[in-house]
Formats: structure tokens, C-alpha cells, sequence
């Protein structure tokens, strides 16, 4: 059996290297973390435990007696955690570079009605923000499109690959629709809009005709499904009708970036009409309505928590309570950055709920288990059981702590590189030689 140390790992990462070996990953595919605390999120914690993967799979999760099969890379765990890889459950990972450069941007399209766009098509596996968020324990991120009401496929990844099928886990994850808006910010979680200058009435007309155009996509795409499921050979192949009709009859789910009450009652409304399988994005102001979203089963994807409140007279801690009088209600929540550049700081949003009022066992399923089962893939990733994906982290501490340190992160049952642009401009600042004085 193959050791490997700590120590080691520094020296890797330092050299730009894979966190293990390339030697010893070509020796064999099997990896065993021994003696460490074990969070398995779905089976409680076990103290002096080992984890086995192997295949890209967790074959093992026991005690110090779990038996490791002959050939393994054992990594001495002693006072390290391990813990699921963190999801984002709703990021830009892959479609945008830099803001400001469009040439670096494909989150969006052209027009209001996309469902036929997959965000899978348009992802840049060498982007310099998955390694970034990565080395901060994010093994997978659902990468949502924007732009528009519905404004395409999500696309559930790994953050590891050299091309995006590689990187793949569901090619489409959800249906994503932006729902309209009266108020004069513009639609959904990200803002925007021009409407600020327009009457409430006129703003209210804008947002009933909106809503009417999305309910016509709808019956047009049940139209559609009827006349093909009926052979009829009068219908011309349409890919926006064919791909919307996916999710009415289940197969695909919805998610809906909602944040006022008027956008998540009337989204509700709509789902329930359409049978949808509905999952909310944001979700700003559901706090009044969080036993109605616990009754129904809808799921809830919130945002980052370090923001202002939603409205001008909500209090000052309005964003890091939500998610505690969610969980209360019986509300499934995930957390997301609904960004690229942050998505590393997905597990401090996390962390700042919990002082107010989010137990700390539901902040860590929050990133974990939670938007696993939310994203329909609950049966694969998310804890740490055996046949599970092998989407491990390896910590010094808790990772929703921000002086913890990541030391090891396994994607489909290999370590990754841990090198990233923010580590390699810290060495190089950091020995940058001291200023030469004169005398």
C-alpha cells in the first residue's frame, strides 16, 4: 500500500502537480483516507474512520477495521475531516470569464425564449474560476443559463475535465425560466431591467403580458406534444416547442428565479396549472410563505447571504435568517452563488445563516446532500456512502470555517490538482524580492 502525506501534498502543489502522484495514480485507481473524522452527512460522523474509492466510486466508509484492498494510496488522515464536495447549486461556472469582456461571456442569448439552448454546449472547461472554486471543496456546480424569460438548459458538472463531456454529470439538469417583474429592478435574482421610468400600471400591464406570452409557450408546446405523439405528419419539427414539451410531462424539472411575492405566488400558480416539477431560484421575499413551499414540496435554491435586504423597511438581517425560518418551515433549501467569480465563497454564505438560526448539520446538507437531491442526482452524489460518486474533500477543520485549509479534493474517485490562478499570484507576490535600500 501506497502512503501519502500531507507534507507531500504542499510540495505538489507547490510544483504546479497533481495533489497525488501521476505515478502513483497509474499504479491504481484506489484510494483510502484512514484514520480521519468522517461527516457522511446522510449517516452521522464517524471518529477514526476510513473511506475508501475506487473506480470513481466510494466502495467503502467504516472504522479503522474497514478493510483496504492491496494496491490502494493511503492518505494518513489523523486529524483531518472529510466531508461530500460542496455544490453550487446555481452558478455561471464555465460560461463567463470576465465581465466586462463579451468576447470571455456565453451565459445568455439573443431573445426572450431559448428552452432549445443548453448551457452545456457553451461550457469552457479551461475557465480560471473552476480550479479557484475547486481548491475551496467545490466538486460540481449545476451551470445555469441567463438572458430572457426561459432562458435555456442547465447543465449539472463536474469541476474536473478536460472537455466538457468529461466534465459531465446531466447534460440538462432543469429548465431555466426567469420570471417576470412589476417592480421597476427588472426580472429575476440578477436585477437589471429598464422599466424603472414607467408608471405602476404600465409596469403592471407589461408584467400580465409577459406572464400570458409565457402561459402561450406552454399550451403551444402541449399542442405540440399532443400533435407529435399522434404521428401527425402536418407538424413541422419545432426544437423550442420540442425541447419546453420536456417538461410537461415531468422528465425535465423547472427552475424558476422568483424573489418578490407576486413572482413566486404567480409562479407557483403556474407550475400547479402546468403539472410542472418546480424548483425556486432565490426566493428573496418567501419567508411568508414558507409552510405554503413546505406544503406543496417545493424545493428552494437561495442566494448569496451577504447581500442587502430585499426591501427598503425589511431588517437589517433579513437575508441570514431566511434560510433558518425555511428549514423550520420544512422547506428542502440548497445555497448558490448565481455567479462564477465567487462561487468560492459559496461555503461562507453558507456560514453566516448559521448564527442566525440555521442549525449547522443543515448549513453543511445545504451544499451537499440537499441540492443533490433538489438536482435529481441524490442517488449518486452528495454523502459520503458507499456507491456513491466519490466527490470527496479532505479538510484541516470545517469547511464552512474560513481558516480552514482544503488539502486533498477527489472528483469521480481522483485527486485533483489544487494548483489555481489565486494560489499562483499569492507565491508570486508573496517572494517578490524586498525593496533594495541605499545608503
Amino acid at each position: 500500500m501506497r502512503r501519502f502525506q500531507p507534507a507531500a501534498l504542499a510540495t505538489a502543489v507547490a510544483l504546479g502537480s497533481l495533489a497525488v502522484s501521476a505515478a502513483s495514480a497509474q499504479e491504481s485507481d484506489t484510494y483510502a483516507v484512514t484514520g480521519a473524522t468522517i461527516h457522511t452527512v446522510a449517516n452521522g460522523t464517524i471518529e477514526n474512520g476510513t473511506i475508501v474509492m475506487r473506480a470513481g466510486q466510494i466502495v467503502a466508509v467504516g472504522g479503522p477495521d474497514t478493510a483496504i484492498p492491496a494496491g490502494a494510496t493511503i492518505i494518513e488522515g489523523t486529524g483531518k475531516h472529510v466531508y461530500p464536495g460542496m455544490v453550487d447549486a446555481f452558478s455561471r461556472l464555465g460560461l463567463t470569464e470576465i465581465g466586462a469582456v463579451s468576447a470571455t461571456n456565453d451565459q445568455s442569448e439573443m431573445g426572450d425564449w431559448n428552452p432549445h439552448l443548453e448551457a452545456y454546449q457553451a461550457i469552457h472547461p479551461a475557465s480560471e474560476h473552476i480550479p479557484v472554486a475547486r481548491a475551496n471543496g467545490i466538486t460540481h456546480t449545476l451551470a445555469a443559463p441567463g438572458g430572457g424569460t426561459i432562458s435555456g438548459q442547465a447543465t449539472l458538472i463536474h469541476l474536473d475535465g478536460w472537455t466538457v463531456e468529461e466534465m459531465r454529470i446531466e447534460e440538462s439538469a432543469g429548465m431555466v425560466i426567469d420570471w417576470p417583474s412589476v417592480g421597476g429592478g427588472g426580472r429575476g435574482f440578477f436585477g437589471g431591467g429598464g422599466n424603472q421610468d414607467r408608471s405602476f400600471q404600465q409596469r403592471l400591464e407589461q408584467y400580465e403580458k409577459d406572464v400570458t406570452e409565457l402561459d402561450e409557450w406552454f399550451a403551444a408546446a402541449a399542442h405540440y406534444r399532443q400533435a407529435t405523439e399522434a404521428g401527425s405528419d402536418r407538424v413541422t419539427r419545432d426544437l423550442q416547442l420540442e425541447q419546453l414539451a420536456r417538461v410537461l410531462d415531468g422528465s425535465l424539472p423547472v427552475i424558476i428565479q422568483a424573489n418578490d411575492e407576486r413572482q413566486i405566488t404567480d409562479a407557483i400558480e403556474f407550475a400547479e396549472k402546468w403539472a410542472l416539477d418546480l424548483v425556486l431560484a432565490g426566493a428573496e421575499e418567501s419567508r411568508d410563505m414558507a409552510s405554503t413551499l413546505a406544503e406543496k414540496g417545493i424545493p428552494v435554491i437561495l442566494g448569496p447571504v451577504q447581500r442587502l435586504p430585499s426591501d427598503r423597511d425589511a431588517p437589517y438581517d433579513e437575508p441570514n435568517t431566511l434560510p433558518g425560518v425555511l428549514h423550520d418551515a420544512g422547506v428542502e433549501i440548497a445555497f448558490a452563488t448565481f455567479n462564477s467569480s465567487d462561487s468560492r465563497t459559496l461555503p461562507y454564505e453558507v456560514a453566516n445563516a448559521v448564527p442566525f438560526g440555521l442549525p449547522h448539520d443543515a448549513a453543511l446538507e445545504a451544499v451537499t446532500l440537499s441540492p443533490a437531491r433538489i438536482l435529481g442526482v441524490g442517488d449518486r452524489l452528495g454523502s459520503l456512502e458507499t456507491g456513491k460518486t466519490a466527490n470527496v474533500i479532505v479538510a484541516d477543520g470545517d469547511p464552512l470555517e474560513i481558516t480552514t485549509q482544503i488539502e486533498y479534493v477527489f472528483i469521480k474517485g481522483v485527486p485533483v490538482d489544487l494548483d489555481n490562478k489565486h494560489r499562483r499570484l499569492w507565491e508570486k507576490y508573496k517572494n517578490r524580492p524586498a525593496k533594495a535600500t541605499t545608503t
